[in-house]
């Protein structure tokens, strides 16, 4: 496109403003925009006044932070028509396939994380979140259970996107509250998108990657301008009882560095570091049996479809992208009234495996040291738990660190390359996509189960893949995590079991750490 100029007065200086392939903003600098981070593109008559607002790094290692510029304009009446043109091409550029002040469903926890969410939201996200002419609801929670109850009851046709202000077990509640709806696939198919105020983050981690996960600013742009993207859900039968599950659940240390750190909130993301030292100090096996409808068990062939995946997506307007009913306005969430064919189907769909079904079942035998499950990459800042995720192909992936393979050295060993993965090629990890899996806890055996992040009876249960059942806002259609395969496949450093007792110093310079990070 040709490109534009405008001359004006911002803050009593001389300013030019540019529209061409991005918009750029000439002051005593050059700032370069690009129209996904401009949030508002207004001229008002009146005043004689531009208003731009958009979001933008002052450098790679910072966050985003939010600008708001309001431009003088020369009265000249040529002049003012042209503020007008270029407030109007830009608002149009920056909303692209993007229905502008999307109506939203906020839900802010309180206590979550570190207890700052209330404070972040209203002086970080709110204020983006208004700019872009998003029409809020908001409500604080008040208890457990709080958001599950208001997704349940929700009036679908009120909003576009569903909002959690905290970390991922709000998250959870939500989805869960959809699940027992009056209608749960037109439910489930509300988008949902994390403001990152919790511990983890996982999810957030997962749509924005690991450089912007934690960064409430973007995550504000990405309810903005995020495009629904379908994932797969999982049931959890325990009991009797179906609980959906949207990330992970975890049985031996990963289970107790995340339930057995709940009192130590207040470190934000170093409780799991600490957790996961006090359990190496302990160093036991998980003593349960899985059994799993295994798909895909070559780690090379699951990097190579990661791969091809990535290669064939479209990072501006991803392939596969739903249009989703999520408004009875004329219009949805990216604008398009395509966005509201209902889905003929209401219900949950009904699950496919019996708990006494053993056809097609494989039983892993050997000791595990923990066992980690789950959908998208990243867990937590410090581990690409699952780097070869899809959002969508239908499977869950399933890693078991081999208790016989592995040693406290190696757990330790691993922590520097744990944020890119690079675990996954360990000879130590059993890694395995599956349909279904099932867990039965061994006589008196003991432990914790984590189930996206929740405590859950260490009892029996049973868990199978429901394809593209839920829906996020993403800025991108696939999962944000970058993972490579190293030049030499990395093998976890094999040590015998008489090995790692034989090591007397190894236990005692764990206790030295843990002291330290106490």
């Amino acid at each position: 496109m040709a490109e534009r100029e405008l001359s004006l007065i911002i803050d009593g200086r001389p300013a030019k403003l540019i529209l061409g392939e991005d918009l750029r903003i000439v002051r005593q600098d050059v700032q370069q925009v690009p129209f996904y981070q401009v949030v508002n593109a207004s001229y008002h008559k009146d005043s004689c006044k531009l208003y731009i607002a958009y979001i933008i790094k002052k450098s790679k290692k910072k966050p985003y932070v939010f600008i708001e510029l309001n431009g003088l304009v020369n009265e000249d009446e040529n002049v003012l028509r042209l503020a007008m043109e270029f407030a109007e091409v830009l608002h149009e550029k920056a909303y692209q396939g993007v229905k502008y002040g999307r109506r939203i469903r906020v839900l802010v926890n309180p206590n979550g994380g570190v207890g700052k969410a209330v404070a972040i939201f209203s002086k970080r996200v709110e204020p983006v979140l208004k700019a872009a002419g998003c029409v809020l609801d908001v409500s604080e929670t008040t208890h457990n259970g709080y958001a599950f109850d208001i997704a349940k009851s929700l009036a679908l046709d009120s909003y576009d996107a569903v909002a959690t202000v905290s970390g991922d077990g709000l998250v959870h509640e939500v989805l869960n509250g959809f699940a027992n709806h009056a209608e749960p696939r037109k439910a489930l198919s509300m988008p949902v998108a994390p403001i990152p105020t919790g511990s983890g983050n996982g999810l957030s981690l997962n749509l924005l990657g690991l450089e912007d996960g934690f960064d409430v600013t973007r995550a504000a742009l990405n309810l903005i301008k995020g495009q629904p993207m379908n994932v797969d859900v999982f049931s959890v039968i325990q009991n009797g009882k179906r609980t959906l599950s949207f990330m992970s659940q975890a049985l031996g240390l990963m289970a107790d560095l995340d339930i057995g750190t709940e009192h130590l909130r207040w470190m934000g993301d170093t409780r799991f570091i600490y957790g996961l030292l006090r359990g190496l100090i302990k160093f036991k096996p998980c003593d349960v049996q899985l059994s799993y409808k295994g798909v895909e068990m070559d780690k090379h062939q699951m990097f190579q479809t990661l791969q091809s995946r990535r290669a064939g997506a479209d990072t501006s307007a991803s392939p596969g992208l739903p249009t989703l009913p999520t408004s009875a306005t004329s219009t949805g969430i990216n604008g398009n009234e395509e966005d509201h064919k209902e889905n003929t189907s209401t219900g949950l769909p009904d699950l496919k495996y019996s708990t006494d079904d053993t056809e097609g079942w494989t039983t892993f035998d050997e000791e595990m040291f923990y066992l980690y499950a789950g959908k998208g990459p990243f867990v937590g800042r410090d581990l690409m738990a699952f780097p070869v995720s899809l959002p969508d192909d239908g499977l869950i992936d399933i890693l078991v660190h081999c208790y016989a393979k592995t040693s406290r050295l190696e757990m330790l060993g691993s922590f520097e390359g744990a944020p890119r993965g690079e675990q996954y090629w360990y000879d130590s990890i059993h890694y395995v996509k599956a349909s279904a899996y099932r867990i039965q806890p061994k006589s008196k055996a003991k432990g914790c189960l984590s189930i996206d992040g929740e405590a859950f009876p260490f009892e029996a249960f049973q868990l199978e893949v429901h394809p593209k059942l839920a829906t996020l806002l993403s800025p991108k259609g696939y999962y944000a995590a970058e993972f490579s395969e190293p030049s030499g496949k990395k093998k976890g450093t094999q040590k015998k079991k008489s090995v790692r007792e034989d090591d007397q110093n190894e236990e005692q310079g764990m206790k030295n750490r843990l002291w330290c990070c106490a």
